[in-house]
């Protein structure tokens, strides 16, 4: 008989779900960078999305990609839905709607991570393009209803579509229909943590505004340049937003910990089934008093699923999640996690971002959010446009990766790759922008070239 793995201890205080944050604590040597990337499969010849099964269905193109890397298969309920490297640590999962995520390895350079990326593009191409399969790099699906989209075989999906259903109104086109690409960062401490936190979260916004690359919804202008940042402003107010108390006094990891436990529940795990607890408080999991588990207290397993449930601008767990741009292209794929890591991984950028952000007040940064969906960099902002606070911002970032002095084969630093950003910048017109010219111009009202020139593989 195989040897079972081992229980997750029962949570007896406080201070073990603190613990399960602060153990992200580790030297600035051990500071990595894991991206991660999601893309719309879809049939070249008709551009419909690409269903779960049949011959060049979503499973077959999982299991061909299995046998072509040799990565461990991972189920659920039997059915395929992801992949994992054994050695290096990356994995590939489904969104609900089929969509394709990378989740990087833990890499050292934005180098790395970028040539990790064009390893597993390339992968793809070479086993997609029989199956007649493209990539899309956008930040919603700009052709397909909800209607059209099948569902992926997982079971936690089938709990929190219909929960989105009632607490807000476009979840459903969050799980189906949108894209992200998002970095996940380390801190040395609680006090690092506390500042990259707050950093990170003023600056979402003008990172929305720089990744803005959605602006088609069912094949017409949807009105907005970042249609993916709507939809998460109208997803569930008690799991998503700026979380403002991290700017007050006190801010720590417990503070963070009693936000969390006042995040509804979706659902606990039990002998490998998911058990709907949608809307549940975790304090009466605490207690004991769970309706669907009488009498039984949480594991500190379940507190790091619940933690996986909430959707912050920025999320904390044992590393920072940078959650706030739209899926594109693979230099933008590269262009975000450089990006970050050029503002807060190097001290005189990290002070020097917080210099231009600290004295924002909790209304600047909620009308920040508010607006780029709509109007990207241009938002106004004080006397200005958030394109002036980009511009400052990219030297930062720049001048950070400058001092991080990681260099390729070539003796190029890691700057090289905010080349994207600089443009918009520069030309004042985001990649959305650009799609809308095109739309209006040379495709004459026909959003259906946009699969061929904005496909990633």
């Amino acid at each position: 008989m195989p040897d079972l793995p081992p229980a997750s201890p029962l949570i007896e205080n406080k201070a073990d779900m603190i613990e399960v944050l602060s153990l992200g604590c580790k030297p600035k040597a051990d500071w990595r960078i894991g991206t991660e990337h999601e893309k719309f499969v879809f049939y070249k010849n008709n551009h419909k999305p690409v269903p779960y099964e049949g011959e060049n269905g979503i499973r077959a193109l999982l299991e061909a990609t299995m046998a072509a890397n040799n990565w461990t298969p991972l189920l659920d309920e039997g059915a395929l839905i992801g992949l994992k490297d054994p050695v290096g640590g990356g994995a590939i999962s489904l969104e609900p709607g089929g969509q394709f995520e990378l989740s990087g390895a833990t890499l050292e350079t934005v180098h790395q991570t970028c040539a990790e990326t064009a390893d597993h593009l390339n992968l793809l191409k070479s086993i997609a393009d029989p199956m007649g399969i493209g990539f899309l790099g956008l930040g919603v699906a700009p052709t397909w209803t909800l209607d059209e989209i099948g569902a992926m075989p997982k079971s936690r999906y089938s709990i929190m579509a219909p929960y989105m259903e009632k607490v807000g109104t476009l979840g459903t086109s969050m799980m189906f229909r949108s894209c992200t690409v998002q970095v996940n960062l380390d801190f040395a401490d609680e006090a690092d943590m506390v500042k990259k936190m707050r950093v990170s979260l003023a600056l979402q916004p003008v990172a929305t505004a720089l990744f803005a690359n959605s602006p088609f919804l069912e094949g017409k202008p949807n009105g907005y340049l970042s249609f993916r940042s709507h939809i998460w402003r109208n997803l569930d107010d008690d799991r998503t937003g700026m979380l403002p108390f991290v700017f007050e006094e006190g801010m720590g990891f417990e503070r963070y910990v009693d936000y969390a436990l006042d995040v509804p529940m979706y659902f606990v795990m039990r002998n490998g089934k998911y058990i709907n607890c949608a809307g549940e408080s975790f304090r009466t999991f605490l207690e004991g008093k769970l309706p669907q588990l009488p009498g039984e207290k949480p594991t500190i397993s379940d507190w790091e699923d619940h933690i996986t449930t909430i959707f912050p601008e920025v999320r904390l767990k044992q590393f920072l999640e940078m959650r706030g741009a739209d899926s594109g292209a693979w230099a933008d794929i590269c262009a975000l996690p450089a990006f970050w890591v050029g503002l807060l991984y190097e001290r005189s950028a990290l002070d020097a971002a917080w210099d231009l952000v600290k004295d924002w007040s909790a209304e600047e940064r909620q009308s920040l959010r508010n607006e780029v969906p709509k109007s990207a960099i241009h938002t106004e902002f004080r006397s200005g446009t958030l394109n002036d606070i980009a511009r400052e911002v990219l030297a930062i970032s720049a001048a950070g990766l400058k001092a991080r002095n990681r260099l390729n084969w070539e003796g190029a630093d890691e700057s090289q790759f905010l080349a994207p950003l600089n443009h918009i910048v520069e030309t004042g017109k985001t990649s959305a922008e650009r799609l809308l010219d095109r739309y209006h111009g040379d495709w004459a009202g026909d959003v259906t070239p946009l699969f061929c020139e904005t496909m990633i593989n």
